[in-house]
């Protein structure tokens, strides 16, 4: 790329423009820009690859497949080619540094540009450029400060209180708020109250002003040196301060006063020296010197100071340095005018220079590279293949003038296949983009480089121009690949080699000609492979660089690439497969270096208990492995193939928990190797044996007085389990003989212990089950017998020996606890007083039936028919009478009997004197029952006769399905069938040979109160032959 051209002149530019304009017109017709323009923020100062922003993540942009390339924003910035972030680099951005940010006026941003293109690596089009600004935003790092660091400020000694005097103000290179912020002033205690500080805002920004509060006598003190600290508004803020010495000085009346508070001038640029840019003037209405003014800049920029000159005395502003609009296009400063009093006072005026623009600079024409395009000593290389419309160069064509005299039009001159394209929309008249493209397709073999010239005019009057060239370069494509002989190649290469021998050698061709078909050689190996192979990469020899070791990898795949030297190269790729041969170089290897195996006791013999796995890094007959048991005893085996211990006996673990042996591997090769490894059996507890009472025996026991006291420990089990683990954790419980609840155990420690107040009818033995069970699954127990024998001594050894016999002779689900007695002695009492209301209740309802028969033979009497006679027959016993024709007859009522014969009464007595009581009991779970057998003698009177005669009314029969039946005792008396005297009385009854029984039976559960102990039997004589047999029920209601 050259340097831009000025053009010969006026003359020479009209010239050159008359063929050029109309082709302009005609050829660049606006259209559409294909730039984006993106904006962002960051603090100055940032760090070295600090992230700005990402043109992908934040605008879209794509991400894949696309390169970023930047254009425009070095050294300050830097872009990745995939992603689009932009970084900061090394070079730190400072605002207060930059070009761009010089003379800018309060407010503005400070902005740096950038340029980025994107390029489709898929499509391969056109670049795409995107324009970008960065607001550099201010940081407080710099501190503000005064222009010397000491202030000479002169006061008049009569100045009056309130007075004000301008304090030069001090400056910040930062901005915004990171400028100065404040101002403080500090005096000594003689000036303390001689001066203050106000600050006051103008277009300047913030003026100190020191106000005179105190008389100020020159005589007395001529002069006070105070400090102003200023300070900006940054987070942290930094100050600085200077001494502000006053000086007292005589007076002074009138200051200076400018005709006008502010001047404004136009100054064309590239004025002469000495040319007039605007006068000041001030007047003072004082006389003499004191009406004298020298006329100074004050705190003007040092561009002011060097471009412009200021008369002292006439206040006439020239010219004295070139002035250039592009450079500086405003002049602010202030002008000072000052008195020559002894006392001096001064006034200050703003001026303001403008900077006119002349066409004075011509069109500056810029080509770089873009996208995947490089420039290189104004030459681009541009392939024969490239597509029409692809972009070669990115033109840039900008003007520093301003107006019309900046309004640029660009053409390509001559023919040539390139034309230029706008790049972006949102360019101004004085700077445009143009991607330079071609228009046809190019080919190498016609054309093989083209010079293109650019030219550029402007509007100015004259119009001035520029051109520049570019060389493209068009590149020959490199169309063939090589090819190898063999695609794939596959060797057989021994392991324990020697470094360097030769592995295989491949050969490939290129039909390419020139340094397209020059051939050279590498490798891409599997990332195993990498380092060990080495290829000559002129010949394509591959040797090995180090011993190969099978058992490390058995085989090795290489990838030969042949590339040629072609622009783009191209490749043919070939495989190489490394096939390594074994040799007996290992010895067989165990998995560990010892083996640990747990198996449960009891296992029946050629049971696996554990696998042993070997290994051998060889092949074939080398890796081949056989096992065996060394100090073999026979108590265990393997299998040789799976590895597995197979043992030759039962464990049991209480005779033996641990086995120890080694296992020997030998391998098949020639010498062969071997390796042996040491095993370990360890047998684990079975829940195989129940849990052992060692104390107490179940003959055993102990004496339990009534005074114990609650809680105490009466006795204590203990027992044993051979078993480990959880198996041999024992939990002792009471599985029977406590049915009161006396006593509780522990269900860890044992220990039997007092839960409740001894009572009487605890009294005697009780035995106790105690069941002793383990955690094993399934769990066992043992059972223990413990007795306890509750009484106040033990004198009657004899019957607690009987007991515990008793004890050890009974099921153990039949509680024994307590004295049985006194449960049965309250059972007796309540049967007794139960059988003695029932015969007290027979009693009275036999004496109410007699009443009733009695009145009925009365009233029979009363009726007697004289003539007839009562025969024996009458009183024979009936043999077709029984009970159960009697209870059919229940109810119905007969004709009247006949009068009986009477009977004595000492028969009735002499039977009822012969009747005896005996006990029986007919079984454990029935409830008592008196048996009161009749037997009458031999010469005692007819039953029947007696009843016949003493008792007219019939006997009752009540069947025992009686209502209210849960309320009362049914009491059954057993006569002889014959006996049995049914409907109203009137038929007689003969006797029978058999007995009859009284019984009595009781529901516990209802009526406990009425129990009695045990059951009655009455008995009597044994009866004549002819007996009378019959029942009579009778209900007894409570």
């Amino acid at each position: 790329m050259g340097p831009p051209r000025r053009s010969p002149g006026p003359a020479g530019h009209r010239l050159l423009l008359a063929p050029l304009l109309l082709a302009l017109l005609l050829l660049l017709a606006p259209s559409p820009g294909h730039a984006t323009r993106v904006v962002y923020k960051v603090p100055e100062e940032q760090p070295p690859n600090t992230l700005i922003g990402s043109l992908a993540a934040d605008y879209g942009f794509p991400d894949v497949g696309h390169l970023y390339k930047l254009e425009v924003g070095a050294p300050y910035l830097r872009v990745d080619g995939k992603t689009g972030d932009i970084f900061t680099t090394e070079t730190s951005i400072d605002r207060e540094g930059l070009r761009e940010c010089q003379n800018q006026l309060p407010g503005e941003p400070c902005i740096l540009e950038f340029e980025v293109s994107i390029t489709d690596l898929v499509q391969n089009g056109s670049p795409r450029l995107l324009e970008g600004q960065i607001e550099v935003q201010d940081i407080n790092d710099n501190t503000p400060n005064f222009a010397s660091p000491v202030i000479t400020l002169p006061i008049p000694e009569n100045t009056n209180i309130g007075s004000l005097f301008s304090i030069p103000v001090a400056s910040d290179r930062d901005a915004g708020p990171n400028g100065v912020a404040s101002y403080e002033l500090q005096a000594g205690p003689e000036a303390q109250e001689l001066f203050g500080l106000q600050v006051a805002e103008d277009q300047e920004g913030k003026q100190p002003q020191l106000i005179v509060m105190g008389n100020l006598d020159r005589e007395r003190w001529d002069s006070y040196d105070l400090t102003i600290k200023v300070q900006d508004g940054g987070n942290p803020p930094r100050a600085s301060s200077a001494l502000l010495r006053v000086t007292v000085l005589d007076t002074n009346d009138n200051a200076p006063k400018f005709e006008r508070p502010s001047y404004e001038a136009e100054l064309s640029e590239n004025s002469p020296i000495g040319h007039s840019v605007v006068q000041v003037k001030a007047n003072d209405s004082d006389q003499g010197a004191n009406a004298e003014i020298d006329y100074t800049f004050h705190q003007a920029p040092e561009v002011v100071r060097r471009l412009l000159r200021l008369d002292r005395n006439t206040g006439l502003i020239t010219v004295q340095g070139p002035v250039d609009r592009e450079d500086l296009s405003t002049l602010r400063f202030s002008v000072l005018a000052k008195d020559r009093g002894t006392n001096p006072k001064s006034a200050r005026a703003q001026v303001v220079v403008t900077v006119k623009d002349m066409n004075d600079n011509a069109p500056s024409i810029e080509i770089r590279g873009i996208g995947l395009v490089t420039h290189q000593d104004g030459m681009a290389n541009i392939s024969e293949d490239v597509a029409e419309e692809t972009a070669v160069a990115l033109v840039q064509v900008s003007d520093r003038d301003e107006g019309e005299n900046a309004a640029v039009t660009c053409v390509v001159a001559g023919d040539v296949p390139f034309q230029l394209r706008q790049a972006s929309e949102t360019g101004s008249d004085s700077k445009k983009k143009y991607f330079l493209q071609t228009t046809t397709p190019l080919d190498y073999e016609k054309v093989q480089d083209y010079t293109i010239e650019i030219v550029a005019v402007d509007s100015g009057n004259p119009p001035l121009s520029s051109t520049n060239s570019l060389k493209v370069q068009v590149v020959d494509v490199n169309d063939n690949a090589p090819v190898f002989t063999q695609s794939v190649t596959e060797v057989a290469f021994p392991e324990n080699n020697k470094p360097g021998e030769v592995v295989a050698e491949v050969t490939a061709s290129d039909a390419d000609s020139g340094s397209n078909a020059e051939l050279v050689y590498s490798l891409e190996p599997e990332p195993a492979a990498k380092g060990l192979f080495t290829i000559s990469p002129e010949t394509g020899e591959i040797r090995v660089r180090t011993s190969l070791d099978r058992e490390q990898r058995d085989s090795y795949e290489l990838k030969v690439v042949a590339a040629d030297r072609g622009s783009p190269s191209l490749q043919g790729t070939a495989t190489v497969l490394v096939n390594v041969l074994d040799c007996n170089d290992n010895d067989p290897k165990f998995m560990l270096s010892g083996y640990n195996f747990s198996v449960m006791e009891n296992m029946p013999a050629l049971s696996p208990v554990g696998m042993v796995t070997v290994i051998d890094g060889d092949k074939g007959e080398n890796a081949r492995v056989q096992l065996t048991v060394e100090q073999d005893n026979g108590d265990f085996v393997i299998q040789n193939g799976t590895g597995t211990i197979l043992s030759s006996l039962s464990f049991d673990r209480e005779q033996q928990s641990t086995y120890t042996f080694q296992l020997k591997a030998v391998d098949g090769g020639v010498p062969p190797r071997s390796a042996y490894v040491g095993v370990t059996i360890n047998v684990l507890d079975e829940n195989d044996n129940a849990p052992f009472i060692t104390a107490p025996s179940n003959t055993s026991h102990r004496l339990l007085t009534p005074q114990t006291r609650l809680g105490e420990t009466v006795s204590q089990v203990t027992a044993e389990d051979i078993d480990s683990g959880v198996n041999a954790e024992l939990t002792y419980s009471i599985a029977g003989g406590n049915p009161y609840g006396l006593f509780q155990i522990g269900s860890h420690s044992g220990a039997i212990t007092l839960e409740k107040e001894i009572e009487r009818r605890h009294h005697g033995l009780h035995r106790l089950v105690v069941k002793v069970s383990d955690r094993g699954k399934p769990p066992r127990y043992g059972t223990a017998l413990v007795h306890l024998y509750v009484n106040e001594t033990l004198a009657n050894r004899t019957l607690l020996e009987t007991l515990l016999g008793h004890s050890l002779d009974t099921p153990l689900d039949i509680d024994i606890a307590g004295d049985p007695e006194y449960e049965r002695s309250k059972q007796r009492g309540n049967i007794l007083f139960g059988v003695v209301a029932g015969v007290v209740a027979v009693a009275l309802l036999i004496a109410l039936a007699v009443l009733v028969r009695y009145c009925r033979q009365r009233e029979a009497k009363s009726g007697y028919q004289a003539g007839k006679k009562e025969t024996k027959d009458l009183y024979a016993p009936k043999p077709s009478s029984k009970v159960s024709k009697g209870s059919k007859s229940k109810g119905k009522k007969s004709k009247s009997p006949k009068p009986a014969k009477p009977v004595e009464d000492e028969d009735e007595a002499g039977l009822q004197k012969s009747l005896k009581f005996n006990l029986m009991s007919d079984a454990p779970g029935d409830s008592p029952r008196i048996h009161l057998p009749l037997n009458y003698p031999p010469g005692s009177p007819d039953l029947g006769r007696h009843y016949r005669s003493n008792s007219p009314l019939p006997s009752i029969q009540l069947q025992p399905q009686s209502p209210s039946a849960s309320k009362k005792h049914q009491v059954v008396q057993d006569l002889p069938p014959a006996n049995t005297f049914v409907g109203t009385g009137d038929t007689t009854s003969t006797g029978s040979e058999q007995y009859s029984d009284y019984s009595y039976r009781t529901n516990p559960p209802k009526y406990p109160s009425k129990q009695v102990g045990q059951p009655l039997r009455l008995s009597a004589p044994r009866p004549p032959p002819h007996p009378y047999h019959g029942a009579i029920w009778t209900e007894v209601w409570e």
